[in-house]
């Protein structure tokens, strides 16, 4: 029951060729031992019932400390996975959008597998051919697009690998190429962060050592302690933690004197200002039952897999990548309700998984603009579940993503406290992006 992931480990070690350096990945596009992306879904969305049978037997290989764990290199877990859409016409449709381009949803869903999967490679034990520990998603820290086009006709491949570690979590960097004649072209950057449980997913559970191999590594892992930093510290200024800067406050104040009727001396008569949309205006809503879909199929390649996909996990818990699928098309219709005109995604941010979704709940998104500038709209989801017992609503995940409008859009302006507090993180999270991007027609990614 464990052959593909024996197979999968067995084919990362033909993926690193002397010299080859990991965050560059292969450019031949016929290159033999790169993973189908469905094996990678056949490997994570089995049987719920039989995989957690098989994992129940799994405890006795579970480490007391980290020290007992031997130390992996970062070429230990790097993996390339291959998505056909021009070599193989029959997988097009699922990412097809209507517009003829690729959906950046489905390929949220493929990134999140993809980083468990490399995670796996990283904690397989040696003597079992496979790794004890349950992965679970913590943390989308950032995806940065590149200014290449997304094409349903040409192939797409993914690479990753563990960069950075602490006791129980690590850090796995991907990129996505896209074939552009004989070359794999860079499309995005991609940085989450993973937590180790035990094999039922009951408790943390220790990760192997990663050691850097060379100067390349070691700049790998230094910035993985600083991207550990700047999220201690982002976490630590949170608008719920701590009040608003000055800069912020008189931000705040001067939007607010800026929306007074002239004609009233009244704080409670407001009007908006030219070109501009109260924030309350923006908000879309939508509602999922968590059913524990999961379909199979036969995948009629070389290596005859019967694949699963769906909603479900191994776990009987919704799927990570189904949720922010979700959460991402959901933003880009608030967006583009917004512009007026079709948006694009230009960045993803700090994607917090807080609490994870059960089958049989009830799964409410709420997205919201909260900042905009010239074309450029940041989009907030939030996700609640409650159960059909208890009608309690909790936070599982809050979403950020940048958008580009193909036209310049209309401010937004909050009306309450509250508001003023989304506007500001909303202000923050925009700020943070790495390098706004130039909006050219050669750059399309919908949902």
């Amino acid at each position: 029951c464990f052959i593909l992931f024996y197979r999968l480990c067995a084919l990362s070690k033909e993926l690193l060729t002397p010299g080859r350096g990991l965050t560059q990945g292969s450019q031949d596009p016929g290159k033999q031992g790169i993973f189908h992306i469905q094996e990678v879904s056949s490997f994570l969305l089995r049987d719920h019932v039989k995989a957690m049978e098989e994992r129940k037997l799994l405890h006795s290989f579970l480490a007391k400390s980290q020290k007992e764990l031997p130390p992996r290199r970062m070429k230990d877990s790097y993996i390339e996975v291959l998505l056909p859409l021009g070599s193989e016409p029959e997988l097009r449709e699922k990412y097809l959008t209507v517009q003829n381009t690729v959906r950046f949803g489905r390929i949220l869903e493929d990134l999140d597998s993809l980083g468990v999967l490399v995670c796996y490679m990283h904690t397989k034990n040696d003597s079992l051919k496979m790794s004890p520990l349950s992965i679970v998603t913590a943390l989308v820290d950032k995806i940065d697009m590149c200014k290449k086009s997304l094409s349903p006709e040409q192939d797409i491949k993914f690479s990753g690998h563990v960069s950075w570690v602490g006791k129980s979590s690590m850090e796995v960097k991907m990129q996505m190429f896209q074939l552009h004649g004989n070359e794999f072209c860079p499309v995005l950057d991609a940085t989450f962060v993973m937590v180790a449980r035990d094999a039922e997913n009951k408790g943390p559970a220790f990760v192997n050592p990663l050691i850097p191999g060379n100067v390349e590594e070691e700049e790998l892992f230094r910035q993985g302690e600083l991207n550990k930093g700047k999220r201690i510290a982002f976490s630590s200024t949170s608008l719920l933690k701590m009040a608003p800067s000055a800069k912020e406050r008189n931000t705040i104040h001067e939007m607010f004197l800026s929306t007074l009727d002239p004609k009233t001396i009244s704080f409670q008569s407001r009007v908006l200002p030219p070109n501009a949309v109260w924030m309350e205006s923006t908000k879309l809503k939508s509602l999922e039952v968590c059913h524990p879909q999961v379909f199979r199929n036969l995948f009629d390649g070389p290596f005859k897999l019967t694949i699963f996909c769906g909603e479900r996990n191994i776990f009987n818990r919704i799927f990570g990548g189904f949720l922010m699928r979700k959460a991402y098309e959901l933003a880009w219709a608030t967006a583009c309700n917004l512009g007026g005109s079709r948006s694009f995604v230009v960045a993803v941010d700090d994607i917090m998984f807080q609490k994870p979704v059960e089958i049989g709940s009830l799964l409410f998104l709420s997205s919201q603009v909260c900042f905009t500038q010239n074309n450029y709209i940041q989009v907030r989801v939030h996700s609640e579940v409650a159960s059909l017992q208890n009608k309690e609503h909790m936070t599982t995940n809050v979403f950020h993503f940048t958008f580009m409008s193909e036209k310049e859009v209309p401010l937004v302006y909050p009306k309450t406290y509250g508001e003023s507090m989304l506007y500001l993180d909303g202000q923050r999270h925009f700020s943070s992006m790495s390098v706004p991007v130039s909006l050219r027609k050669d750059y399309r990614v919908e949902p």
